[in-house]
């Protein structure tokens, strides 16, 4: 309900100013509505009037209360008689943002007011959070939680405030059903709660995080448990005889539902709710009244990404794409929902969304109308079209169980896809993957489209993973133009070339990757051997290059580029690798290599005896020679001339090798672009352009082209 609209319709209020100022016309009472308390206190008022049903001449507010010498003023109090002589309720408002301290002193201040005054209950409100107590008339210092305050003329009140679809009780007390609420609401009462949870120090944030956590997939799973019209939810604060009992058996309720959605998925979460009572009711108040299950799903996936973000930047800031990037990754690629999906290194899942929504998106349109919006139920069809898709073709893996419990929630927060997220490292072959979380989804030659931005700047050392002798990219092959070289293990290998090889061998022939890689393995020299591996597993479909500051708010700020690539089929990677392999030989062959080679070491060895033959030598034996720094300096110089012929002669055949390799190689378009101003800049505030829009559109446009195998 619009209660502002409503408010005004009734003649309960009237704006003034554009809006800046309310007038509660029943008191001729003007007050500054830019304030956001004033905000809370006049949709409390209205609640009062519109839902609860109080006659308005029972109900006055800012009303002047004795404390001792003092007089203080209470926001809103409700009284049981038109005579204004016996107060029911005091009610308290305050701004949204307050923090759990300062809400526990208002929530004092609010039963000292009752107990001055002689009412029987209290509500106090942030919008955000409501609390209500009952003041038992003999012992007022011990307030009980109850989980409304009444209606009018309701005298005995339900034991709970929320029931699938509302309803009313025997007693006239109305229930309510759970409401959705803004994108912006939802963010709040997440931050809220997760700051009420370590805000005292019990927890840290990380800690608290996770806590979290759990009790939204509570929340989730108490909503899709099915129940009849009128009957509770679980997740919801019930009134008993105390406080601790109250808190106690709310407590008892999520470990319960806690437990069931876990027998279900025990991936999701593998460590128990290590909340108090009295911090899982804190939570609880935030989140108890909110319909998630119907809270639009981009509203609500926002939400929880907006929360993760503002918690996890900084020292989590890598396991962070950026959504620009994502979406244009997802959105220049082919996927429908018959593909298999894969992120190797999913961090929050960003990449498994977008392309769930995608999924969705092509539901609208081959569904058109029946996606469940506008109050309409969507359709078993639209739903089995997107929803096969997240259960069954959406895999992730994530080395960090922490962000993999991440991407778990932020995938149910969407509607599911979280089956096959699971914790482990990507690195390690498939068959222990599967071994280990006994998932069966994860075998090499079978996905589709792999898109992903793996971890940059570590390296993996030959000493610490068993896995690393698999790798190509982790062995030194042999040098073609130095017949003493054998092929040999590297020290260590980074981790983002490991992460390419390993998506090819997920990756089905004709499948694609799309990948963020430093721009060090497209530049250095060094790293020539990974674009010569690249070369022959894959065709480089583009290269899009990003701003030097496309990171820079996630912590990192490497200069990165998004590689397109789609993996030749093992013929073509053997014509690749042969037609390479005899052009060397071809080479060697030609120019005569190995003959040269003798020639440079013969003559090389000529050069040293006749310096070992002139008369100031002749005389020294081997270890005089050694000593003598004259002829150490002139040996040294043979060596370093002959050296020099033989890398003049390494580097003419590596020229002619790299002539040759370009007219033998399969010829084929490359997209490539450069991304200056990608929506937002180095503090990630949005900016007026993205530039990634426009190279979507037309990578979008050339991959086509390559499926329709035109280019």
């Amino acid at each position: 309900m619009d209660f502002i609209a409503e408010g005004i319709k009734q003649k309960l209020i009237q704006m003034e100013d554009d809006g800046k100022y309310i007038v509660y016309l029943h008191q001729a009472k003007r007050r500054n509505y830019e304030n956001p308390e004033e905000k809370v206190q006049a949709e409390s008022f209205l609640k009062l009037t519109l839902i609860y049903k109080y006659p308005v001449k029972r109900i006055r507010q800012f009303v002047s209360v004795q404390m001792g010498s003092e007089t203080k003023e209470a926001d809103i109090i409700v009284y049981d008689d038109d005579a204004l002589k016996t107060p029911l309720v005091v009610i308290e408002c305050k701004k949204p943002d307050i923090n759990e301290l300062e809400f526990a002193r208002a929530s004092d201040q609010a039963v000292s007011y009752a107990v001055a005054e002689g009412a029987k209950y209290v509500w106090v409100t942030t919008k955000l959070k409501n609390e209500y107590f009952e003041i038992p008339a003999k012992k007022p210092k011990d307030r009980i939680t109850i989980p409304d305050v009444p209606q009018f003329g309701v005298t005995e009140l339900a034991r709970y405030k929320f029931a699938v679809g509302g309803g009313t009780t025997k007693n006239g007390q109305k229930l309510f059903p759970l409401e959705v609420v803004s994108q912006d609401e939802l963010t709040r009462r997440f931050q809220q709660a997760h700051q009420a949870l370590w805000g005292g120090g019990e927890l840290n944030p990380s800690e608290a995080f996770d806590e979290l956590d759990k009790l939204i997939f509570c929340k989730i799973w108490d909503e899709r448990k099915l129940r009849k019209p009128g009957e509770p939810y679980d997740f919801q604060i019930f009134t008993e005889d105390t406080r601790e009992k109250t808190e106690k058996d709310l407590l008892e309720r999520l470990k319960k539902l806690y437990e069931e959605g876990r027998k279900k998925d025990p991936e999701v979460f593998k460590d128990d709710i290590r909340l108090s009572a009295s911090k899982a009711r804190t939570v609880v108040s935030y989140l108890e009244s909110i319909d998630l299950s119907e809270t639009d799903l981009d509203s609500k996936g926002r939400a929880f990404e907006t929360f993760m973000g503002s918690f996890f930047r900084g020292d989590f800031g890598q396991y962070f794409t950026p959504r620009p990037i994502v979406q244009f990754i997802v959105d220049v690629l082919p996927i429908t929902h018959e593909s298999i999906v894969l992120d190797t290194s999913c961090g929050s899942g960003g990449f498994l969304l977008h392309a769930l929504d995608k999924v969705r998106k092509q539901a609208n349109e081959y569904f058109p109308g029946e996606a469940g919006k506008d109050g309409k139920k969507e359709t078993a069809r639209h739903r089995e079209y997107w929803h096969r898709f997240a259960e069954h073709n959406l895999y992730g893996i994530e080395i960090n169980e922490q962000i993999a419990r991440t991407a778990k929630m932020n995938m149910i927060i969407h509607d599911d896809g979280h089956t096959n997220v699971i914790a482990t490292d990507g690195l390690l072959p498939a068959d222990n993957i599967r071994d280990k979380t006994k998932n069966q989804g994860f075998k090499y030659n079978r996905f589709d489209f792999i898109i992903t931005n793996p971890p940059f700047g570590s390296t993996v050392k030959q000493t610490e993973k068993a896995y690393m002798n698999q790798y190509r990219l982790a062995t030194r092959d042999v040098d073609w133009l130095n017949p003493k070289s054998k092929a040999a293990e590297r020290p260590g290998q980074d981790t983002e070339i490991l992460f390419i090889e390993q998506c090819w061998h997920y990756l089905t022939e004709g499948g694609y990757l799309a990948v963020v890689i430093p721009d060090g393995i497209l530049t250095n020299s060094s790293l020539q051997y990974v674009r010569d591996e690249l070369e022959d597993l894959y065709r480089i479909v583009a290269v899009v290059s990003l701003p030097q500051t496309a990171f820079t708010n996630t912590g990192a700020g490497v200069k990165s580029s998004v590689l397109f690539l789609k993996k030749f089929t093992e013929n073509e990677t053997k014509l690749m690798r042969d037609t390479k392999q005899t052009l060397k030989d071809s080479i060697r062959k030609q120019e005569k290599f190995e003959a040269h080679l003798i020639d440079i070491e013969r003559e090389k060895k000529k050069a040293l005896q006749a310096l070992k033959d002139r008369p100031e030598f002749a005389s020294l034996n081997a270890k005089e020679l050694k000593g003598d720094l004259t002829y150490a300096e002139a040996a040294k110089a043979i060596a370093d001339e002959y050296g020099r012929q033989l890398n003049d002669l390494r580097f003419r055949l590596s020229e002619t090798y790299e002539e040759r390799r370009r007219k033998s190689l399969p010829d084929y378009d490359v997209f490539m672009a450069i991304a200056e101003d990608i929506g937002y800049d180095a503090t990630g505030r949005g900016t007026k352009i993205n530039e990634l829009v426009q190279i979507g559109e037309e990578l979008n446009r050339f991959i086509l082209k390559i499926e329709e195998g035109k280019v």
